[in-house]
């Protein structure tokens, strides 16, 4: 009795741990991509070109808000073609736990570089910079995204059963809000500490900027490591079928075959982009248009405290509201927070009362949207004869990419339309200026939601009931032998055969 109690501590404090290192591991991924997609553009468009001539620095700010939307569009149809590399990966350490080590380390220190402006460079030689910063750019990139795609795809290889690894996905995107949020609440004091603390002036600074890349860089080594060193990958028949599936050509014909997730994909693209491109110019509202930059980290505690209620509130949401119903409440809210902040952005107490309703829906809307993806593995597998998991899981990626490349050409773009670059304070602003930005910022981008919001109504027909039905159908194709063991033998239908046979002994 003392064995089995000892043995079922142990599996416990070891799922316990294994969970904890794989949480962390997120909290430094979401910090990072929230330090490129977000605040990166803000570095460059008001600091990294502060030295240059003030017409030079708005053609070189075109410049790189232009080449970092290209990069980050062309490198979205390598994730495909890096999750197949991710899959063949045979180590020691298993498929993924060698990507968190090499990706981790890799995309963290070219971060610190870039946000250094390439080590003074840029005020060297402004060609040689681009040109550096091209190359520097494409490498990060594609060993951030081997980072992410394995961290995702992971999830299967930590667990075969299907309430562990929802554990896992919830885990992960409650660390995420942490880290994605908590950037934003700590990005001024960072950059204004460490700026005056080598200057002397209470402004933004190089060497500011500078120290943020590096504390990024610490973090986002450190918490992959801890999943690389801190979690075991499982071996299965399962997990061994996976191995032989598909090719990069497979790649991406499975994902232009399977029509649901292409809408999911379009509806969570939409929002995607509307959603990263204002929050990456909300520190321009308060830094130009409420002339209040010091109020701006309160925008990091609303969105923070929005994700660590909704992430463990959506489980208990879900057993009683169907998600597709929790996705269009979510729309609605930021459709009135768009609205609010479009007609009121002079107003402070406004503008918190619209970012509440801009953050708290988020959560609701991302994990819908991440469970749609995932039911579409089914739902192709019953269209095609084929299960296309990688594949499906490296789509999340590749939107949240596209919607990051777009919003720092946004971003850009504002930033130098509405004259809100270099040493512009809020007092050179001119109702015009203001206009721009707030159709630019909230306008824009609410559209985007609209259009997200119907996509998704009238598209996406994949919900929980669907899902059902379709593993029936799969099990019983397998039943009837249909569909072959090697094609069909999921976790679902395992267990439902396995559940059939149970009752027909009993």
């Amino acid at each position: 009795m003392s064995n089995a109690t000892a043995v079922d501590g142990g599996v416990r404090k070891g799922k316990l741990g294994q969970r904890i290192a794989y949480a962390c591991g997120n909290l430094g991924q979401s910090a990072f991509y929230n330090a490129m997609s977000t605040y990166f553009v803000v570095y460059v468009t008001s600091c990294l070109f502060s030295g240059v001539d003030k017409a030079l620095a708005a053609k070189l700010i075109g410049v790189i808000t232009s080449l970092v939307v290209i990069i980050r569009i062309a490198e979205i149809f390598i994730d495909p073609l890096l999750g197949n590399i991710v899959d063949n990966t045979t180590t020691k350490w298993g498929r993924f736990r060698p990507w968190q080590f090499i990706g981790g380390a890799v995309s963290a220190v070219l971060l610190a570089i870039v946000f250094s402006g390439m080590f003074g460079l840029v005020n060297v030689n402004t060609t040689l910079f681009i040109v550096l910063f091209v190359i520097t750019f494409v490498v990060l990139d594609v060993f951030y995204s081997l980072r992410d795609i394995s961290y995702w795809g992971m999830i299967p290889a930590l667990s075969s059963d299907s309430h562990e690894r929802s554990t896992y996905t919830s885990l992960g995107s409650f660390t995420g809000s942490i880290g994605y949020n908590g950037i934003t609440i700590v990005v001024i004091p960072i950059v204004t500490y460490f700026s005056y603390m080598f200057t002397g002036k209470h402004a933004e600074s190089q060497s500011g900027w500078t120290a943020f890349g590096i504390i990024v860089m610490l973090l986002g080594i450190l918490t992959a490591w801890t999943v690389a060193f801190g979690t075991k990958e499982s071996t299965s028949a399962l997990r061994a079928k996976a191995q032989k599936n598909g090719n990069p050509l497979e790649a991406f014909k499975a994902l232009f075959q399977n029509d649901q997730l292409l809408w999911v994909a379009l509806s969570y693209l939409l929002y995607a982009i509307a959603n990263v491109a204002t929050t990456g110019v909300l520190l321009f509202l308060f830094k130009f248009v409420l002339d209040n930059p010091a109020a701006y980290s309160a925008t990091g505690v609303i969105a923070l405290v929005a994700g660590l209620i909704m992430a463990p509130l959506y489980p208990i949401l879900n057993k009683r509201i169907p998600r597709r119903y929790l996705y269009i409440g979510g729309m609605i809210s930021m459709i009135v927070a768009y609205v609010l902040l479009g007609l009121f952005s002079t107003n402070i107490v406004v503008v918190f009362i619209a970012l509440v309703l801009f953050y708290v829906p988020g959560t609701l809307i991302q994990m819908t949207a991440i469970l749609s993806l995932t039911d579409s593995i089914e739902y192709g597998q019953l269209k095609n004869g084929k299960r296309n998991e990688a594949v499906t899981l490296s789509v999340r990626p590749m939107l949240d990419k596209i919607g990051g490349a777009l919003s720092n050409g946004i971003t850009g773009f504002i930033a130098v339309a509405a004259g809100m670059t270099g040493s512009a304070t809020a007092a050179d602003m001119t109702p015009a200026n203001i206009h721009t930005f707030e159709v630019c910022a909230f306008y824009v981008p609410l559209v985007l939601i609209v259009l997200s919001l119907l996509v998704f109504t009238f598209k996406v027909k994949i919900s929980e009931k669907m899902h059902a039905e379709i593993v029936e159908q799969l099990e019983a194709k397998l039943t009837a032998g249909e569909v072959s063991d090697e094609e069909a033998k999921t976790v679902e239908t395992v267990e439902a055969v396995n559940e059939k046979a149970k009752t027909l002994t009993e």
